[in-house]
């Protein structure tokens, strides 16, 4: 008589996740962790951090040396929604460091994209390339991946807030006022540390992780945004609350320094780190509660070459980012018109807006900058569908793929349309609408659509030159192809940091979207647009070739 083995006992979820068994290995992932970022962990701390003090303080307080100027700058600020719903506003009008530091209101959502990144690097894409289980095999934990992760990110967002406090006490900062500036940008990007840990529990994907979590990120970026644009004149709107951004600019560093803000980021994140282990517990190594969708046990005829597998790998991303920025394009229609009357009646803002240009130019400069966060976006989209290339090869599907009747050119080209023709798409719809609601309420179809498109349209030939970056890391260091999202992020930075008073040319000109005309503020200039695109073509062509010459890894 044989004997029968006994089931394995079900544990309960307080059994299973607080059980120190399932954290076995974190230090030791932590460790490995820690090499695999050794270079861009370090690089997005120190672009986050140190620049502060020197290139917005310092620099601001030389350019505004009197406090009639650093409140005249303010005034400035303050009259245009546009940059209230880019930065935030401004709440100390007569110090000129407050005042240099509010474009630095920016760095609460990128700190975000640098958390995301790496959580879901170390837990989503580890799951999906097999290697988190197959360290699963040794004495690993189960929970000791997202552990490791967190740790590091959080670690990251802490040191990257602290030295940000440092370099602000080095510009005669007061230590007080800058502690609050770095605990505010700790405080956000530990919040999105903590929006990843949950999404990748979500989907078997990596990319449609990240394309959750960068959705969650630009939608409390929107709410700030459309929240503080209304507040030009008034008070600050009730949808700044819903958005950790939004928390981290109440925070208000050198105007008051409200502290007890902290709490919000405090406790969400919290709660979103329980949730991502409740909800790790209930799914198996490899899988997302999302359950996938079965496809058709016969392939249509849709699918019989390489393009039309390419749509159905792409079509989702490019209707979720289509839609998110022509939504996005929508709320820029409705709050563009008649600026000049929503930041109020007194005569210090009207002499702000004449020395502007009057109320016709202050629209026109309103729709370059608000399109051009829409064109971050459509980068950040065509990155995301270049780099579908990378995740193919690297899941050995594209292995595939090639070894029918279909070269490696001809494969990569149906995912590159894609990557090109899709933000083309995505900035057409969004300026579509967007000039569509602006005519309509302007009473001016004819002249507002067109000028709003141009407006969207004239960011494609600086999406490109992300896109054939994307192409050429991937073509020739696959093993470096994620870098092409540090090279967006930091072309992001220095957008930002070219609006700075006395910043170097040569950090301006790395920027793809500083050489573009500032449609329609100013007229149409045929040759930078021109020579991006060839720019573009070129280190697309790069890519190509080595991706020609180069193993399939």
């Amino acid at each position: 008589m044989t004997a029968t083995a006994a089931a394995p006992p079900v544990r309960g979820l307080t059994e299973s996740f607080w059980n120190t068994a399932d954290f076995t290995g974190t230090g030791r992932l932590l460790r490995l962790y820690l090499r695999r970022d050794r270079i861009v962990l370090p690089l997005w701390v120190l672009l986050f951090s140190l620049p502060l003090g020197s290139t917005y303080v310092k620099s601001t307080a030389h350019v505004y040396s009197s406090p009639e100027q650093v409140r005249g700058f303010a005034h400035t600020i303050l009259s245009s929604p546009a940059q209230l719903a880019m930065y935030g506003p401004v709440y100390n009008q007569t110090s000129a460091a407050a005042v240099g530091l509010w474009k630095a209101g920016m760095f609460f959502t990128l700190i975000g994209i640098a958390t995301i990144l790496t959580v879901i690097r170390h837990t989503r894409a580890e799951e999906e390339t097999g290697r988190e289980e197959l360290l699963a095999s040794t004495r690993i934990g189960r929970a000791a991946g997202l552990t490791a992760a967190l740790i590091l990110a959080c670690s990251g967002a802490l040191v990257t807030g602290l030295l940000a406090a440092l370099s602000l006490m080095g510009a005669d900062v007061g230590g007080v006022d800058a502690l609050a500036f770095g605990l505010a940008m700790a405080g956000s990007g530990i919040v999105f540390a903590a929006v990843a840990a949950v999404t990748a529990q979500l989907s078997a994907n990596a990319r449609t992780t990240r394309a959750i979590a960068f959705a969650v990120l630009a939608g409390t970026y929107v709410l700030r945004a459309v929240g503080d644009a209304r507040a030009a004149d008034g008070p600050t709107g009730p949808l700044v609350w819903l958005s950790p951004q939004g928390w981290s600019i109440q925070v208000r560093a050198l105007a008051g320094n409200h502290f007890p803000i902290l709490a919000l980021h405090a406790a969400l994140a919290v709660v979103l780190i329980v949730a991502a282990y409740v909800l790790l517990s209930r799914r198996d190594v490899g899988a997302g509660l999302l359950a996938e969708r079965l496809g058709s046990p016969v392939a249509g005829p849709a699918l019989a070459g390489p393009f039309g597998l390419a749509w159905r790998l792409q079509r989702g991303a490019l209707a979720a980012w289509t839609v998110g920025l022509a939504l996005y394009g929508l709320v820029i229609g409705s709050v563009v018109h008649g600026i000049a009357d929503q930041i109020g009646s007194g005569q210090a803002v009207r002499d702000v807006i004449e020395r502007l240009g009057g109320s016709q130019v202050l629209e026109q400069g309103f729709l370059y900058m608000a399109f051009s966060i829409v064109g971050v976006g459509a980068a950040a989209y065509s990155v995301s569908a270049a780099l579908r290339l990378h995740a193919e090869e690297e899941a050995d599907r594209a292995e595939s793929v090639l070894t029918g009747a279909i070269g490696r050119i001809r494969w990569a080209g149906s995912h590159l349309l894609f990557a090109f023709a899709g933000p083309a798409v995505a900035l057409l719809i969004s300026g579509g609408l967007g000039g569509l609601v602006y005519g309509l309420a302007a009473g001016d179809v004819g002249t507002k659509l067109p000028q709003t498109v141009g407006a969207a349209m004239i960011q494609l030939p600086a999406v490109w030159i992300f896109t054939s970056i994307a192409v050429a890391l991937f073509g020739l260091l696959p093993r470096w192809a994620s870098v092409a999202w540090g090279v967006l992020a930091a072309g992001v930075a220095v957008l930002i940091f070219s609006t700075i008073p006395g910043m170097p040319q040569w950090i301006i000109d790395l920027n793809p979207f500083g050489h573009l005309p500032k449609v329609p503020a100013e007229p149409f200039r045929l040759t930078p647009v021109m020579v991006l695109i060839v720019l573009a073509l070129v280190i697309a062509g790069i890519g190509l070739a080595g991706l020609r010459r180069r193993d399939m890894r």
